[in-house]
């Protein structure tokens, strides 16, 4: 029996995962997100959720229990969920896809934005844990590279580009939705 498939995403913070993610669920995917990891565990421990504790927990997850650690979450309630058509959002390390893929079929899709439309989308969002200026963006940057995330982007099955906005990345969405469907 061939393994489910899962469809994750990749990118820099502001890139427009969670836009992908989004469009994906409308077209009846579950989508897991492995911030709300981090943020789940940050509300369990009573850490308010600023950029500096959620990165400082995202660090120890990792330190505690390895590159992948957040990812192997993940799977144990991937692994009780029925759905066919799963997306996950956020992947930081190849480290993370080798977790998933060994449980599950997966394509790796990497959504890019440039630095300076990703700070603009950062601080338009308004998320408690988004950079208050560009020196906090660029460490943020920093951070998330050292998690291996530019070899997941590298790596990537797929690239999305998403410079321009919604109506353009609905488009893309559509071309990356045909070649999965294609297999």
């Amino acid at each position: 029996m061939p393994k489910r498939r899962l469809v994750l995403i990749t990118g820099m913070s502001g890139s427009g995962k969670t836009t992908l993610a989004g469009l994906f669920k409308d077209r009846s995917y579950r989508v897991l997100t492995m911030g709300d990891v981090i943020r789940d565990l940050a509300h369990e421990q009573g850490i308010e959720p600023t950029p500096a504790n959620l990165g400082r927990l995202a660090r120890e997850i990792r330190t505690e229990g390895g590159p992948a650690a957040v990812a192997d979450k993940c799977v144990e309630k991937l692994i009780t969920l029925s759905d066919e058509k799963i997306v996950v959002d956020g992947i930081r390390s190849m480290e993370e896809v080798d977790i998933f893929s060994g449980s599950f079929g997966v394509d790796l899709v990497a959504v890019f934005a440039s630095p300076e439309t990703r700070y603009h989308r950062l601080r338009e969002r308004h998320r408690m844990d988004d950079p208050v200026d560009w020196k906090a963006f660029r460490a943020r940057d920093e951070r998330e590279l050292g998690f291996s995330l530019s070899r997941a982007i590298a790596l990537a099955d797929h690239m999305v580009v998403n410079e321009r906005g919604l109506d353009d990345l609905a488009q893309e969405f559509r071309k990356l939705l045909s070649r999965l469907e294609r297999g």
